[in-house]
């Protein structure tokens, strides 16, 4: 595959936040499908310039005014509302580069008024997280935030971004980057199933039904004390995979709790993986062609060492090799979720799934597009890819009220959304709801959403860990084909270069 590349000049003024501008440039072009050429400051012609003034810089087609004083302070930006203009949907914050239209045109150049790179970095490395407050296990807390009340996680407005972006250079006569996915797709879609609670408690479960049900689940408590309804049912959703050509992940708890540990604040799962049934379990889905993953514990994120020996346990006992994980209740470390992404790197995932709100429909950190997560302490990407979650089941049932409106038009909303960026729709259904009686409507809005994206004709459904592989090996390629954006010091003399077109 030949790669398409850009010549791209940053102003020098930005040299001291060189290492958070690369990264975004960077996730921005892999995302796209471009290949980079970095070019100096010094007047040579490039396709774009990253730049404080236009008037200074080298001749480009695309320009994009940056702000310097949004990269000094980042953490004091503040999300105000959306706009939308001239085809952008724009992040609105509080600072200068508020003024001015979003798009100019001059001598035949298109200059982007605003900082939209900026943007997508305060996006993506969850700025906004670290203003919020935080509620019970560490949820936060989006009441009353424009972010909640326009619906801008359902936006994903970094990937939204970058897809504009890429608009732009189609204008401007520019080819498509490399496609984002395989077989001619315009979207991917897969599903991670938590195991949290695959055998019932007999004497327990007919109370919790009560609470979800009320009166309605006086008889589908009775059939579970009388033990004629099960939670058991991975056969079941194999089968409802089967259906579409896709296979999904079972993310399964390493560590076995207890009754008296939840009873005192601490949540994991009640089963051994180590069981024979578990085992003959993990040999049925490998070789049909599931998923094994990490729902890592409660506390995995408080020790890299006890967080590695769930996996190696896991994958012992599996008899697979665990590539992927989700943290058990969304639970990341709560002051820097970042360290606890950097333990992945330490523990060795290739990839991650938990960045998502477990009360707000949407993606997290605003991109349908896998990226690497920043480390804003060692100001560099962490080497596990993070694949963005958009839809807990949970968001719509026992979440309804962060997430008004029908549960239909919802989900569908968030496939256009996926389908208009080329993006990743990726869900999270646990393994204990496709009982109808004890869970009504939860399974079937899954089986809807894959039923609408199967008669698309234009979803690649794969595994996680598929996903994740494609995406790593592209984002190589395209790494492999450039040149410059590095962290350290810009080009100060150009070379002489092929184009490749």
């Amino acid at each position: 595959m030949m790669e398409r590349s850009l010549t791209i000049a940053l102003d020098p003024i930005l040299e001291p936040f060189r290492p958070e501008i690369t990264y975004t440039w960077r996730s921005l072009l892999t995302g796209m499908g471009y290949a980079w050429i970095e070019e100096s400051w010094n007047g040579i012609p490039v396709d774009i310039a990253y730049t404080t003034d236009p008037a200074l810089a080298p001749p480009a087609r695309l320009l994009i005014r940056a702000n310097p004083e949004r990269w000094e302070r980042p953490a004091q930006q503040v999300l105000r509302g959306i706009e939308a203009g001239s085809g952008w949907t724009r992040p609105h914050f509080s600072g200068p580069s508020e003024h001015g239209p979003p798009v100019t045109l001059q001598d035949g150049r298109v200059i982007i008024e605003r900082d939209v790179v900026f943007d997508v970095f305060w996006l993506l490395s969850g700025q906004e997280e670290y203003q919020r407050p935080r509620g019970r296990h560490g949820y936060i807390d989006l009441s009353g935030t424009a972010t909640l009340e326009l619906g801008v996680l359902r936006q994903a407005l970094a990937s939204a971004i970058g897809q504009r972006i890429e608009s732009q250079l189609a204008e401007l006569g520019y080819g498509p980057g490399i496609p984002r996915w395989p077989y001619g797709a315009r979207l991917a879609a897969a599903c991670g199933h938590d195991v949290d609670y695959p055998e019932i408690i007999r004497w327990i479960e007919p109370l919790r039904i009560l609470a979800r049900q009320g009166l309605a689940g006086l008889g589908p408590a009775a059939s579970v004390a009388l033990g004629r309804h099960s939670h058991w049912h991975f056969r079941s959703w194999m089968e409802l995979e089967r259906r579409f050509g896709a296979r999904s992940a079972f993310y399964f708890i390493a560590r076995k709790g207890s009754l008296y540990e939840y009873a005192t604040g601490l949540p994991d799962g009640f089963y051994d993986i180590r069981a024979p049934h578990f085992r003959a379990l993990f040999r049925e889905l490998a070789a049909e062609g599931w998923e094994i993953g990490l729902h890592a514990s409660y506390l995995a994120h408080t020790s890299a060492e006890k967080f590695a020996a769930e996996r190696a346990l896991l994958a012992a006992v599996s008899g697979q090799p665990i590539a992927g994980n989700r943290h058990h209740y969304w639970r990341l470390d709560l002051q820097n979720p970042e360290d606890t992404l950097l333990l992945h790197e330490r523990v060795g995932f290739a990839y991650d799934a938990s960045l998502t709100h477990n009360r707000y429909l949407g993606w997290r950190r605003g991109s349908t597009w896998p990226f690497y997560p920043w480390h804003q302490g060692q100001r560099r990407p962490l080497r596990t890819l993070q694949l963005p979650t958009a839809w807990m089941d949970d968001h719509l049932f026992g979440q309804r009220a962060d997430n008004p409106g029908d549960r239909r038009s919802l989900l569908h909303g968030l496939v256009e959304t996926t389908a208009r960026q080329g993006g990743l729709l990726l869900v999270d259904v646990h393994d204990y709801v496709y009982d109808d009686a004890l869970f009504p409507g939860w399974a079937a809005a899954y089986r809807e959403l894959w039923e609408h994206l199967f008669t698309r004709g234009d979803v690649w459904f794969a595994t996680p860990v598929a996903i994740a592989t494609h995406w790593a090996d592209r984002q190589a390629m395209l790494e492999h084909a450039s040149t410059g954006l590095e962290p350290g010091a810009a080009p100060v003399t150009p070379g002489v270069r092929a184009r490749r077109d």
